[in-house]
């Protein structure tokens, strides 16, 4: 389970092993992650996290996907693209200046439609939150 806080507000996500366990494991390699949730500049409703500076190790496309669902969060290890964590707050298509990206789907936000689209307004409106990712035993 992840704990995720943006500013004064913390949510939960369940991470997806058996889909995406390579995924899962890079992602363990590097939490706790303290950052900043931008919005998306190409994607739709959505936030994303830069993870560039993240040495990742050579991770395969697994339960990957361009059209999450709202809270499917995406890691895209950077294939064609910066590496980066979407955060899908509503529709979304995953793209970038390089065209659609598939990111693969390593864990998914439990949260309500309203709780998400509030989150992406406040990017958009405010610009980045700060962000906390760590996991937790649920």
């Amino acid at each position: 389970m992840l704990e995720i806080e943006i500013d004064d507000t913390t949510l939960t996500a369940e991470l997806h092993e058996d889909r995406a366990p390579e995924s899962v494991a890079a992602v363990r390699e590097f939490l706790p992650l303290e950052s900043e949730l931008m919005h998306v500049r190409w994607s739709g409703i959505a936030t994303w996290i830069n993870i560039d500076e993240i040495e990742l190790p050579e991770i395969p496309r697994e339960n990957h996907t361009v059209y999450p669902s709202r809270g499917d969060l995406l890691l895209y290890p950077g294939y064609r693209n910066e590496q980066e964590i979407l955060v899908p707050c509503g529709p979304t298509c995953f793209k970038s200046p390089a065209g659609e990206l598939a990111g693969n789907h390593f864990a998914t936000i439990d949260a309500t439609p309203k709780e998400l689209k509030a989150i992406e307004e406040r990017t958009l409106r405010d610009g980045m939150l700060e962000v906390t990712i760590r996991e937790v035993e649920g």
